[in-house]
């Protein structure tokens, strides 16, 4: 095994400073993920989603972010998976956009909700016909007796829906996390990172605070 201790790089990228922020979370988060597609990342859109069920007990995976805007992060997914039966009784979620190259994370938390049918297609109809054929197919997070069954599935439903696109299943659609905390990290000399954080303040009406948080 290699010596995990002196496994770290060194952080020298240009620090993020309350002079330099956008003045909200979100005009900071389009400037951070030009950067990202600009800099060619793989999968920029990647994105980590933590959810708990009724007990507490944490879950976590990576999901392709399908839109955002002021509102919070948007992704599509099967209501009966893991992570939606773990919404529908916690409808809270973490996120983080782990972008390792730029030496930045993007932390989100807040609460999750259903985005609705037409916004539901919306993220649906662009998906490759063998994704949403896998979709319909795969009760996902289920258990399963080995691949081949799955791709009979898949093989019995490509040859009953026909060419064309596949409807959407009502128990596929779209989630949005909408955010109460916002945080952009970016790595730091001698791990002297910086951290600035966009926090909702319901008190105030549901405005911004802006707050440096030590490393």
């Amino acid at each position: 095994m290699p010596d995990l201790t002196s496994m770290r790089r060194d952080y020298d990228a240009q620090g993020l400073s309350e002079e330099t922020v956008a003045p909200t979370w979100v005009e900071q988060f389009d400037r951070w993920f030009a950067d990202a597609v600009a800099a060619e990342l793989p999968e920029p859109n990647a994105m980590v989603v933590a959810t708990a069920d009724a007990d507490g007990v944490p879950d976590a995976r990576i999901v392709l972010m399908k839109g955002y805007d002021a509102g919070g992060f948007v992704f599509g997914t099967n209501y009966a998976s893991a992570k939606g039966a773990q919404l529908a009784v916690n409808p809270r979620a973490a996120v983080v956009f782990p972008w390792h190259v730029q030496q930045r994370q993007v932390r989100v938390t807040g609460t999750v909700e259903r985005i609705g049918e037409t916004a539901s297609d919306a993220l649906w109809d662009p998906r490759p016909r063998g994704a949403q054929l896998a979709a319909v197919a795969s009760v996902q997070s289920t258990v399963v007796d080995d691949r081949e069954e799955l791709v009979e599935r898949m093989r019995l439903l490509d040859a009953e829906t026909g060419p064309g696109p596949v409807p959407r299943p009502p128990s596929w659609g779209g989630y949005r996390v909408a955010p109460t905390r916002v945080e952009f990290w970016q790595g730091g000399h001698d791990r002297l990172h910086d951290r600035l954080v966009f926090v909702r303040d319901d008190e105030e009406g549901g405005g911004w605070v802006l707050q440096r948080l030590a490393p």
